[in-house]
């Protein structure tokens, strides 16, 4: 008896639903581009950092708009770029008042709009927005404004890059036990375990070879990126399943979205910025 060719999964597909090659390839460069921007200087990687949070916003925007939810992306974009512009160079101050100031503008433009309890909803939603992106992210410029600022971002990016990858291989291979399939069918315990063990691998070698630092603190930081990461992961997740959508995007092939791909760096971003200022 032939097969239908139509109940047959993608021949390039992989067990974790994804294109593997097009993903692997994608992945290859943005890690490539996000180095070279942290090559020599610090700056291009600000600029870097706002383009990919301004797509995000868009992201997000067009989500919210499946619930007839109106955020007002200019205002948004551009208080966004402050956000990360004013934590460079001015530090945690900065942020903070950055990021009032962007949510009270937001507010402002959409209330010209017009009142009522859409524009209460509207408001509510563009300060989670601003929260949620520019204000987590700013964390990541926090790290970038210290001395030794292009190494700690480098740890950090490859913190997320050995979670994800420790996380899918050990997922595919060995995946047998959901950690939350209501909300990530796909996400396993063992997946968990192998994020921990490359996390792990990774933190002590950046803290040691590039930090100069204790190998406690690259299994400190090991073990704390992938349970932020994962819990960031599952509330994006929890977001999409309210909005109904598979993914936040489609810019990056094979990962879908921007939002999609920085979800769980996001949450962890305050956390190892604190970690490594304490520590170092």
């Amino acid at each position: 008896m032939t097969a239908d060719p139509l109940s047959e999964p993608p021949a390039r597909a992989s067990r974790a639903g994804r294109n593997l090659p097009v993903a692997v390839g994608i992945g290859l460069l943005l890690l490539l581009v996000v180095g070279a921007s942290l090559g020599y200087r610090p700056e291009p990687f600000v600029g870097l950092a706002a383009v990919a949070v301004g797509g995000a916003l868009w992201e997000i925007r067009q989500a919210f708009t499946r619930r007839e939810v109106r955020v007002p992306i200019v205002p948004l974009v551009v208080g966004s770029t402050g956000i990360l512009v004013s934590a460079f160079v001015s530090g945690p101050e900065a942020l903070m008042v950055a990021f009032l100031l962007t949510v009270a503008g937001c507010v402002v433009w959409r209330l010209v709009d017009g009142g009522g309890p859409a524009a209460v909803r509207d408001a509510a939603a563009t300060t989670f927005a601003v929260a949620y992106l520019p204000f987590l992210a700013g964390f990541v410029m926090l790290m970038l404004a210290q001395d030794d600022g292009r190494m700690r971002v480098l740890l950090f990016i490859l913190l997320a890059v050995a979670n994800d990858v420790g996380g899918y291989v050990a997922g595919v291979l060995f995946g047998r036990h959901p950690l939350a399939p209501t909300v990530s069918p796909k996400k396993s315990w063992e997946g968990l375990a192998g994020s921990f063990v490359l996390a792990t691998a990774v933190g002590v070698v950046g803290v040691v070879w590039g930090l100069g630092a204790d190998p406690w603190l690259g299994i400190a930081l090991g073990i704390l990126a992938p349970l932020t990461a994962t819990v960031g992961d599952l509330a994006e997740s929890l977001l999409k399943r309210d909005l109904e959508l598979k993914d936040m995007g489609s810019l990056l092939p094979g990962h879908g979205g921007i939002l999609d791909r920085i979800d769980s760096m996001l949450l962890t971003a305050p956390f190892v910025y604190l970690m490594l200022t304490v520590a170092l």
